[in-house]
Formats: structure tokens, sequence, C-alpha cells
């Protein structure tokens, strides 16, 4: 059964005319919710797991469908919490078409069809249709070994050609897309197919997890896939411009995929992201959901690893010249642009008198935004507040190393026998990111051979992007917008 609960680290609070708001303790976050909800949040206040058909006899004055959307958006901001799966009568499920492409992966198929037959899904509202992309090996006879529709091309056409051709052969109501290497939980159909209750929703994708865990290298994978989006719930709106989710794990309404044209058939890699794009802007919204996981046999040879990197770089200027409304931004705020400026030149001129400087920005910043708190009647203390706005020039200083780190390593290293303090400062962020992305995702593995990987990654995905950038003479990607403040 669905249930939610307010995340543990969220507060519920009255204002004094009564306006319900929301307190995000990290990062420090205030949301002022509508006064129609406020029935809703205060079934939350005693805390604890709240089951969804609870909340609605709770509520009778609002539609569920409108109490569902809202407790989806509350999760998709971290603000809450959801477990169970929400529908329980077989007879509400929606038949579903399973598209697999292959190309000469035998033993990958045997195994994504196995365990595609051991979904805990009503059978007799799935097919499966693999599309055999002229494999040269014995994969259609694997492939035909099983009860499923088998589709073969007389010539190579590439992955995102299969599953459109699957699309068109499909009767299902929605299209549910897998790659040959990889490997479907149980649950993945009864978790992901709920969302579509949500009429506005045109795509839903779930978590592709790593099937391999004995290199250090599938230990990285485990946690820097490029294929696994986030651990939290994430609903496409108008701030998320570049949100997509792999077509490795992948449902989509029939009817909007083929009105939409399905993959764009040009592209090899990115057709996933180009697809989601045009999903969102034709109006229809985008989810991915920590769930219904699939396990990928990712890539666990050093070569092979940065040579798929390498490729999903080349995709970014391409994708760019494909969506020219889509406009990388880079956000560098006033106050923290200017904190790390002076405390870099008071640092390197070793002059204690400028430290001043830096430190009064500081706490000019934290005593502005206090007093807007203080005078709204918000219960947060002066310390708390301070220690978030510290948080957040930390964390402003690392999406800038991350940036430097992911488009400029590689030009540091051209220019280095040139030039000294300017690829100096490169790899000094290029190290100061591979150390927080470390201490964020907490990777079975040692510091180094995480610090070797990340770097190999990054200059891998880099390469890829100025080729792209040089052959579409298109250099957005590299050179994004700047901008001081946030609509």
């Amino acid at each position: 059964m669905l249930s939610y609960r307010l995340s543990e680290t969220v507060r519920y609070h009255l204002l004094k005319d009564g306006q319900p708001i929301l307190i995000l303790s990290f990062p420090l976050k205030i949301v002022y919710i509508h006064r129609c909800w406020r029935a809703v949040l205060d079934i939350f206040a005693k805390g604890g797991f709240i089951l969804f058909e609870d909340i609605v006899c709770q509520t009778p004055e609002l539609p569920p469908e409108k109490i569902d959307l809202f407790l989806r958006n509350m999760c998709s901001k971290m603000l809450m919490e959801q477990k169970g799966i929400p529908v329980s009568d077989e007879n509400a499920y929606p038949f579903v078409s399973v598209i697999v492409p292959v190309r000469n992966r035998p033993r990958e198929i045997e195994d994504c069809l196995c365990s595609l037959k051991n979904l805990d899904y009503p059978m007799e509202k799935t097919e499966i249709i693999v599309v055999d992309d002229a494999s040269e090996d014995n994969t259609p006879q694997v492939v035909a070994g099983f009860s499923v529709q088998l589709i073969e091309l007389g010539q190579r056409s590439q992955a995102s050609f299969c599953r459109n051709l699957g699309a068109r052969h499909a009767n299902g109501e929605i299209l549910a897309f897998i790659d040959s290497d990889c490997l479907a939980d149980p649950l993945w159909l009864r978790e992901l197919t709920p969302a579509f209750r949500d009429a506005s929703l045109g795509a839903v994708g779930g978590l592709v997890d790593s099937y391999y865990e004995t290199k250090q290298l599938d230990n990285y994978e485990k946690v820097k896939s490029s294929l696994s989006i986030s651990t939290r719930f994430i609903r496409s709106s108008r701030k998320e411009h570049f949100f997509y989710v792999p077509a490795c794990n992948f449902l989509v309404r029939r009817e909007l995929f083929l009105g939409l044209g399905g993959f764009q058939e040009s592209l090899h890699v990115g057709e996933d992201v180009d697809f989601c794009w045009r999903l969102q802007d034709s109006g229809k919204i985008l989810e991915y959901r920590p769930e219904g996981k699939i396990f990928h046999k990712h890539r666990n040879q050093l070569i092979p690893f940065c040579t798929r990197r390498f490729d999903y770089g080349t995709s970014e200027p391409k994708l760019q010249q494909l969506h020219p409304g889509r406009v990388k931004q880079l956000f560098l705020p006033l106050s923290e642009s200017l904190f790390w400026i002076t405390l870099a030149l008071s640092l390197f001129l070793k002059s204690g008198f400028m430290f001043i400087i830096p430190m009064g920005v500081l706490v000019y910043d934290c005593v502005s935004k206090y007093r807007k708190i203080h005078s709204r009647k918000i219960p947060i203390g002066f310390p708390r507040l301070s220690l978030a706005v510290f948080r957040s020039y930390l964390t402003f200083i690392h999406h800038c190393c991350s940036f430097v780190s992911r488009y400029y390593l590689i030009m540091a290293l051209i220019l280095f026998p040139f030039f000294s303090m300017l690829p100096g400062i490169v790899f000094s962020m290029h190290a100061l990111a591979g150390i927080v992305e470390y201490r964020i995702k907490r990777p079975r593995m040692n510091p180094l051979s995480f610090f070797f990987h990340f770097s190999l990654e990054q200059l891998s995905y880099q390469a890829g992007v100025w080729r792209g950038c040089f052959r579409e003479m298109n250099f957005n990607p590299v050179a994004p917008r700047i901008i001081t403040k946030r609509k």
C-alpha cells in the first residue's frame, strides 16, 4: 500500500496568519504551501508514514488525484518520502509492450529475457518485442527460444531505429524500453506503471543500478554511472531545462511516443535526451522515480568505459544545436562570487587586512537574510541561518569546480607547457571537485582509486564534448551564459 511522511529533516509550521510552511533543515529551505493544503499537512504533524487512503478519507473536500499530485510534488522537492506500491487492483494496470533492441549479444539478451519472464506483472497485460539489429552471431536463435515477438533486420540500423520499429508493432498503451544488456527487477513494471494515473504524465523513468560488483570500476559505476539519475523523485518543470531519463529504463505512452516521431534516428547517442526534451516541450510531464529498478551490465573495462564516456560527450553540442532554446547557464551570484574572489586574493597576496573584505561580505549576507526571515516570524535562529549561508557558499564553489573539472581539465593539460598558474588553478579545482564527490557518493573504494576513475571519466567525456564542438562549430556546452540572479 502507498504511504507518505514528511522527510526527517522537514518541520511543519504555521505562521500566525495561518499560512502553512515547511522548513527543510539541509539545505535550509523555506517552502510556503498554499492554504488549501493545510488539512493534508495537519495529518502529518504527528510524524510517521500515513496511508494514502487514510489521507483521502480525512480530506473529503479535496479530489484524490489532486492530493496524489501534491504529495508526489512534495517528494520531488525532498520534503516528503514515499513507500509502497500505489496500485493493488490487477485490473487497474495498463497493457505494456516491452521493447528490447539487440545486436550481437546472445548471452546478454538471454539473461534480459529471463528477467522479463519473471516480472511480477499480469502476464495477459504484457508483450515482449525484440528487434534484432542485423546480428552476425546466434543472437536471433537465442531470442527465438523465448515466447516473444522477434523482428529481424537485414542491415544494421542502430538502436533508435529498432526502438521506433518495435513501437510501431506494439499493441500496448504503454511502451517500456529496456536494453539488451540490462536485467529487470521483478517489480519493474508494477512500481512504474501507476505513474500513468496522472493524465498529464507522458513518460517515466526508473532506477538504473549496476550489475557488476567485483572491480574497482564496478564500485565507481555504482555511484557515478551516467545512467543513474538520482536517489530522489524528480518531476519535470520549467526550471528543469535539461532533465531527462535514459532509454534503458523508460516508459512512455505509445500514442504520445508515435505522435512525437519516436527517437531521433540520426542520433546514435543522446537520442533519449532529445526525446525527453521534445516530450517536455509538447507540454507533457516527465518523471523520474528511484524505483522500478533495472540492473545494467556496464562496460567494466577501462578502455570501453572511456570510449563510452567520450561518445556521450560528443552528443552535447549536437543536442544544443537541435534545442537552441536550452541555453546552458552558469549561476554566479554576486555575494558568493565576491567572497571567493576576495578570499583568493587575500591568500595570494598574504594580506591579513584584505581578509576583512570576504568576512564582511559573509557577515552582511547572513545579517540581511536573517532580518528578512525574522520579519516574517519564521522560527529560524541566527546561528542556524549563518551556517546555512556558509554551506551555500561552499556549495557554490563546488559547482564552479565541478564545471571546470567537467569541461576544462583537458585544456589545462594542453596549456600546461606554456602556462603554469592557470592550469594549476584548474587542476586544483578538479582535485577539489573529486574530493567532494568522494565525500558525497561514499563509494566502496579508496580515495586514490576513486580519483583515478573520476579523472579518466572527466577527461574522456570532455574530449568528446570538445570534438563535438569543433565538428558542429557549436561551443555553447563549454561557454555557458553567466547569470547572477535566478528568476
